[in-house]
């Protein structure tokens, strides 16, 4: 089996679709057509069912699907381990990072890295840290900086890096802003505005209330929290939104409990050879967890 055909594989299997993975390799839809014949030529077995529009994986492409992603981070990291005897920081890194962060944590650090580094094409992935956590597992990104899991997988090393105090805010005209202090289970009489259901966040907010036997009033969610920011201010309910979101648009509420923090911070697979460039990335972020750490206040995260 060539990388080539192993490659046109997993990009038909994970899109669904012959045109669209064409479309991710820069290749032309026979080419991956004929990859995938000679695949299932070595092989000896159909790998997708083609019915009318709909592709789906053969039992053949279910049982190979998993082993095709181990062969080719293998690959991978073989060229890595060679790569890094030069020690040359060059070359491609690829980064996923939640857009949160990507706006308001890291550009000073990438503008340092891409100034210090400038061999290295910097490959950046905006994603859901959720997306991100399973890109790193299958070997997709070197790198994820995002919002941590409360249990993370035993195969990933994660090392918080900031922290974030999650601030209950509402529009400043809301019933609730003419309140100097609101316990959670007022917060429940009116509709919230919340990240998705499946998130890190949302997980850390519905903890807080499970904890006081409440159930949390969602009316909208989105996964983007400029867009949240947007609808608490035009008064579609309350959030909780990280405190550098919260600027003059919206009214900070006084809450009877304490803060709720979420961790950000990196990822990496521990049985990946990282990149000479990985590596660049890595002390640089371990900088900024320096930085951030001489000014937290104690007691916080």
């Amino acid at each position: 089996m060539d990388t080539q055909s192993l490659q046109a594989f997993l990009a038909v299997a994970e899109s669904g679709s012959f045109s669209r993975a064409a479309e991710q390799l820069h290749l032309t839809q026979p080419a991956v057509s004929k990859r995938i014949a000679v695949l299932e030529g070595q092989i000896g077995a159909r790998l997708f069912d083609r019915i009318g529009r709909t592709i789906g994986l053969t039992e053949a492409g279910r049982v190979l699907l998993p082993r095709a992603r181990q062969i080719l981070v293998m690959v991978d990291d073989s060229r890595r381990a060679l790569g890094n005897l030069s020690h040359d920081v060059a070359g491609s890194l690829t980064l996923a990072t939640s857009h949160h962060i990507g706006l308001h944590r890291l550009p000073p650090l990438l503008k340092a890295y891409t100034r210090n580094h400038p061999e290295v094409r910097l490959d950046l992935h905006f994603l859901d840290s959720e997306e991100a956590y399973q890109g790193v597992l299958d070997g997709a990104l070197e790198i994820a900086v995002v919002t941590l899991a409360p249990h993370p997988d035993p195969l990933l090393e994660v090392v918080p890096v900031w922290v974030d105090r999650l601030c209950f805010v509402c529009a400043h005209d809301h019933p609730l802003a003419r309140r100097k202090r609101v316990a959670l289970r007022e917060l429940c009489e009116h509709d919230a505005v919340l990240p998705g259901p499946l998130t890190f966040t949302r997980g850390l907010i519905e903890a807080r209330f499970a904890a006081a036997g409440l159930r949390l009033p969602v009316a909208l969610s989105t996964n983007y929290l400029e867009t949240l920011k947007m609808m608490t201010a035009i008064g579609l309910g309350w959030s909780l939104l990280p405190e550098r979101l919260v600027a003059g648009e919206l009214h900070e509420l006084a809450i009877d409990c304490p803060p709720i923090h979420r961790p950000l911070g990196y990822i990496v697979h521990r049985s990946r050879t990282l990149s000479n460039a990985a590596r660049a990335m890595l002390e640089q972020l371990e900088a900024a967890r320096e930085a951030a750490a001489r000014t937290t206040a104690p007691g916080v995260g």
